[in-house]
C-alpha cells in the first residue's frame, strides 16, 4: 500500500512537469530489480494517455562530430520558439564493467540551465542500436511530463544505430567535412535513415571546403533510394559556435514534421514503431526468462565447459539449452 501511495505521488508530480520526479521515474523504469518491474509497467500505462504528442528527433553521427554542442544550440532555438525540450543523451557502456562516463550534460551547459529543458544522460547498458535499453519508455515519461520536443542523441557507432529510426519521427545525421563521411557514409545504412544531414563546425576558414562537400554529397544522395516519405535528405551547414544554420535546421525539422503530420505519415510511422517495440519487448523478456531459468542455469556451466573444450559445438549447446527451457527435460548427454 505504501509503495502504491508513493507511486501515485510520483505520477502526479511527473504530470506537473517536476524534473526531479521525472528523473526518479526514469530511474525506476531503467531498474533491473524484479520488484521494480511491475511498478514501472504500471507507471508507463498511466502515462500513455498523456504521451504521443511530441516531435521525436534522433541526432546521430560519429563520435567527435559535435552532437552535444549542436543539441545545446538547437535545444535553445526550440525553447525560444515556445517548446519544452527533453534530451536523452545515450552514452556507450564499458564492455568490461558496464560503466559509462555520462558526460553529455556537461557539454550542454546552456541548455542545462534552461527551466524548459530536461537532460537525461543514460548508458546503453550494452544494448546494440545506438540507444539505451529503456529509451522508448523514457520517451513516454518525458511526453507525459509535458515535453513536446524530444531529442535523442545516439552513441555514434555507425550502422548499428538504426534502432533510433524505430523510435523517432525524424533523424538528423551530423557529418564533419574531410572525415570521409560525406561520400563513404553512403555505403552505410545510417545514411539511408537520415531525413536531414547537417555538416557541423562550418565556420571560419573551413566554410568554403564544407560548402564543396555539401554540394558533392547532395549530388551523391540522388543515387540512394528515397526515404519512405519519398524525400531525399537536404544537406545543411551549421556552426553551434557562431549559431549559423541552427535556426534553419530547426525550421527544416519543424517543416518536415508538419508535412508528415498532414499526410498521415507520422501517425503511420508511430503505429509501425509500436509493433516493432512489442516484438522487441517479447524477445527481451524471453531472453531474460531463459537466463533466469533455474534448469538452464544448472545446465549452463557443464555445457560451457564442453564448448570450451571443443566437445560440443556452440550451436548444439544452445539448442540443448533451448530444449531444456521449453520442455523442462534433462539435456541429452
Amino acid at each position: 500500500m505504501e509503495r502504491t501511495l508513493v507511486d501515485e505521488q510520483l505520477f502526479e508530480l511527473l504530470r506537473r512537469g517536476d524534473r526531479a520526479a521525472l528523473g526518479r521515474a526514469i530511474t525506476l523504469v531503467e531498474s533491473d530489480r524484479a520488484i521494480d518491474a511491475p511498478i514501472a509497467r504500471a507507471l508507463i500505462e498511466r502515462c500513455l494517455p498523456d504521451s504521443g504528442n511530441s516531435m521525436r528527433v534522433g541526432i546521430t553521427g560519429i563520435p567527435g562530430v559535435g552532437k552535444s554542442t549542436l543539441i545545446d544550440a538547437l535545444g535553445l532555438e526550440l525553447i525560444n520558439a515556445g517548446h519544452r525540450v527533453a534530451v536523452l543523451a545515450i552514452d556507450p557502456s564499458s564492455a568490461r564493467n558496464g560503466g559509462s562516463i555520462l558526460g553529455d550534460k556537461t557539454r550542454m551547459e546552456h541548455l542545462a540551465q534552461a527551466s524548459a529543458a530536461f537532460i537525461r544522460p543514460t548508458p546503453t547498458g550494452g544494448t546494440l542500436g545506438g540507444v539505451a535499453r529503456r529509451t522508448q519508455e523514457t520517451i513516454v515519461l518525458c511526453e507525459a511530463a509535458g515535453y513536446d520536443r524530444i531529442l535523442i542523441e545516439t552513441v555514434g557507432v555507425g550502422q548499428s544505430e538504426l534502432d533510433v529510426d524505430r523510435m523517432t519521427d525524424l533523424n538528423v545525421l551530423l557529418l564533419i567535412a574531410g572525415a570521409g563521411d560525406e561520400l563513404q557514409g553512403i555505403k552505410r545504412g545510417i545514411m539511408e535513415a537520415a531525413d536531414l544531414i547537417a555538416f557541423t563546425k562550418a565556420d571560419g576558414d573551413a566554410t568554403a571546403r564544407i560548402e564543396l562537400a555539401r554540394r558533392e554529397l547532395k549530388n551523391a544522395l540522388t543515387l540512394l533510394p528515397p526515404r519512405d516519405s519519398g524525400r531525399h535528405p537536404d544537406v545543411l551547414l551549421t556552426s553551434a559556435i557562431t549559431g549559423d544554420g541552427i535556426a534553419e535546421l530547426r525550421d527544416q525539422i519543424e517543416a518536415l514534421h508538419q508535412e508528415d503530420v498532414r499526410t498521415g505519415r507520422a501517425a503511420q510511422r508511430r503505429h509501425e514503431q509500436n509493433l516493432f517495440w512489442m516484438h522487441r519487448s517479447m524477445e527481451t523478456a524471453l531472453l531474460s526468462a531463459l537466463r533466469n531459468d533455474a534448469r538452464v542455469s544448472a545446465a549452463l556451466p557443464e555445457l560451457e565447459r564442453a564448448v570450451r573444450a571443443g566437445l560440443k559445438s556452440p550451436f548444439q549447446a544452445a539448442a540443448e539449452l533451448l530444449d531444456l527451457f521449453r520442455t523442462g527435460g534433462a539435456p541429452p548427454p
